[in-house]
């Protein structure tokens, strides 16, 4: 069945991340919602919604905000961590002043390195959930679902103060059941316009040119601080986008002024 997307401008996505994409959402049909007809919903309305700098961290309020209909916007985000390689990325990204948006998994690396979540937190980044053991929400009971989804909301809370408002499905796949557990428990869900498919390769500069060719204005780039190849990768990535004229915001930036919505699926 077709997906039926809420889109006002023609928007041209690679051949590598259309393929992902029929493959998150193949046989279903899913609303989903562009940042840029979130932030149009959000102005025609009235809606203020996020004015400072976006995230979960202290301090963020202090970054000056950002109006993506303005700037050459582009969201940096990165799934399954904290890892072994995260600080060296919180490192690079607070070198180059970049702020990400970091969707965790519970069970075995938000209770294994809390240090890292809360650094997460207190450098600006945006604190997200994955769920708790990676299982693909779409083939569970909605008991299954929550759980999973639960668990991680808890643990992150319990070390940075603040439940997430942001969740991705593991692969992207999501259905009625994801979207009103989802929407009950307060997570917007993010899918992506960009991957370099890291799994799949510790080649660094082939993760570097997979996610340049991919990148787009309102872009969404998906990454895994996981494996080896990927966080090399990444100063080559923002260099490059830097240089084309993009700004780095975390996701609720890049949908400002909307504020996510429980339950909604956003995908550039």
């Amino acid at each position: 069945m077709p997906v039926k997307t809420h889109i006002r401008r023609p928007r041209v996505v690679s051949a590598l991340a259309a393929v992902s994409l029929a493959l998150v959402l193949g046989g279903c049909s899913m609303d989903t919602t562009a940042p840029a007809d979130a932030r149009a919903d959000a102005r025609a309305g009235g809606s203020q919604g996020s004015t400072s700098g976006g995230g979960s961290g202290k301090g963020v309020g202090a970054r000056p905000a950002v109006d993506c209909e303005k700037a050459k916007c582009i969201a940096l985000t990165f799934d399954a961590g904290p890892g072994k390689d995260t600080p060296r990325l919180l490192d690079i990204l607070k070198k180059e002043k970049v702020h990400a948006t970091f969707f965790l998994l519970g069970k075995n690396h938000v209770l294994k390195h809390p240090d890292v979540v809360r650094r997460l937190a207190a450098e600006g980044h945006e604190v997200a959930n994955h769920t708790w053991t990676h299982r693909r929400l779409d083939e569970l009971s909605k008991d299954e679902i929550r759980d999973e989804l639960g668990r991680t909301q808890d643990a992150i809370a319990d070390i940075t103060g603040t439940k997430p408002t942001l969740m991705r499905p593991p692969q992207g796949r999501v259905n009625d059941d994801v979207t009103a557990v989802s929407k009950e428990l307060g997570l917007s869900q993010i899918l992506w316009s960009a991957t370099a498919k890291d799994y799949s390769t510790t080649d660094s500069a082939l993760i570097e040119k997979r996610i340049l060719d991919q990148a787009g204005r309102d872009g969404i780039i998906l990454l895994h601080d996981i494996y080896d190849g990927t966080v090399p990768a990444v100063p080559g990535i923002i260099a490059e986008l830097k240089k084309r004229g993009y700004t780095f915001v975390t996701v609720p930036e890049l949908l400002a002024p909307a504020e996510p919505e429980p339950g909604t699926v956003y995908r550039p």
